[in-house]
């Protein structure tokens, strides 16, 4: 959580903190709700201490009327939240807090250490930003440049000539890539002309990074990313409800496939012991390679030119694993069909194994490919990836084995 010097004209600085705090633990829906009859100052003031993102998502749920009040109450963080909302979600633009400190090259140390004095009284000030009469950023200054050098000394002649800086359209992984080796504590945000148009700190980048990473794993089962453990009832339900509806759907898919093979399974009821067991195995199979998938895209790993390469790699490692662990479960089916006396216990080992390591193959394509096909539709990779994995590694697994059974073992 960011914290400026400022407080509400309303409100003291503790309520503010603490009606900030609950804002970072609600979602956006929420904080909006939560907010929506605080008076404007006491608003602005709140959101000055939280990350940016978040201000972003609670802004676009204000009424317009709220949302053009709260901005214009806010001064130049309003107006840095207002650039911010032009930008796309998980992009650098979304984090941008306003450049406080920014100075000419012909400003002095000592005219740029007296108005750093009057800043901080408001805002915390980490580097001074140099620009030219357009606004390109030309160098930086750090305090020990202020604290050090002669106060008659002009800002050109100090500065840090060609800093490194990030573009608002760059997404945050790929941000997150390029300053891996930096570790600054604040980076200047640049268009495309080279003008200084924000900052973002390097604890903001990384908060919100480990949030998105901590939504994947409910994304993927359809648990949305705005839900948090104060989320009302009513909302989790109307979030969580439809997915439950499509998981329902995609059962019926899988329970159609026995459906069609209900004969088979009449015959030789011992089938019916190993289709949760072929299941099992091969969501499993298909559960690792989804997380390596998901993984590598989080990290910008899975460059364009590569899927074909996972593909291969995840539906090879899928028939070495199903083969392996189709001998145990081969074996297994082997000794429980003979110690019932079933004169097909070989043909029925066997078929445990080749359907185990098909249904393998299958579920590590599956756990590759649904990603990238959720990808290539724009739609986040996790998002449901594990109900439509689900599904398809049932449908393999229980449809080649009842399938396999039906074909070799006669009447």
């Amino acid at each position: 959580m960011h914290r400026t010097k400022e407080g509400g004209g309303t409100a003291g600085r503790d309520d503010i903190d603490a009606l900030a705090a609950r804002v970072v633990t609600s979602g956006p829906h929420e904080a909006a709700e939560l907010l929506r009859d605080q008076p404007v100052d006491v608003v602005s003031a709140t959101l000055r201490r939280i990350n940016p993102s978040v201000v972003q998502d609670v802004l676009e749920r204000f009424s317009d009327q709220q949302r053009e009040a709260v901005i214009e109450n806010a001064e130049a963080a309003g107006q840095q939240w207002e650039r911010n909302l032009t930008y796309p979600q998980d992009t650098l633009g979304r984090l941008m807090e306003p450049p406080v400190a920014v100075f000419s090259p012909s400003q002095t140390i000592g005219e740029a250490t007296e108005r750093v004095r009057e800043l901080v009284k408001k805002a915390f000030v980490t580097y001074g930003f140099v620009v030219d009469a357009e606004h390109r950023l030309v160098g930086v200054v750090t305090m020990r440049d202020l604290l050090l050098a002669p106060s008659d000394l002009q800002l050109g002649a100090v500065m840090l000539r060609n800093p490194f800086f990030l573009t608002p359209e760059v997404p945050l992984m790929e941000a997150m890539k390029r300053v891996l080796n930096r570790h600054y504590p604040v980076y200047p945000i640049c268009d495309g002309n080279g003008r200084l148009i924000g900052q973002v700190r390097g604890q903001t980048m990384f908060e919100e990074q480990a949030y998105e990473i901590s939504a994947q794993a409910g994304e993927m089962v359809g648990v949305d990313k705005e839900e948090r453990l104060t989320t009302p009832w009513p909302r989790s339900l109307k979030f969580r409800h439809p997915w439950l509806q499509l998981n329902l759907l995609t059962a019926f898919i899988a329970a159609a496939v026995v459906g069609v093979f209900q004969d088979t399974i009449d015959r030789i009821v011992i089938l019916a012991i190993f289709l949760p067991v072929l299941a099992g195995q091969s969501g499993n199979t298909g559960c690792q390679a989804l997380a390596v998938a998901l993984r590598g895209m989080t990290l910008g790993e899975l460059r364009a030119g590569r899927e074909r390469a996972l593909v291969i790699k995840e539906a090879f490692l899928g028939l070495l694993n199903g083969a392996l662990v189709g001998v145990s479960a081969g074996v297994a089916m082997f000794f429980v069909a003979r110690a019932q006396g079933n004169p097909n216990a070989i043909v029925l080992g066997a078929i445990v194994f080749v359907a185990m390591m098909c249904s393998c193959v299958v579920s590590g394509l599956s756990g590759a490919l649904i990603p990238l096909t959720l990808r290539r539709l724009g739609a986040d990779p996790a998002t449901a990836s594990s109900i439509f994995l689900t599904t398809a590694t049932d449908v393999a697994s229980m449809g080649i084995f009842l399938a396999l059974a039906t074909v070799l073992i006669p009447r």
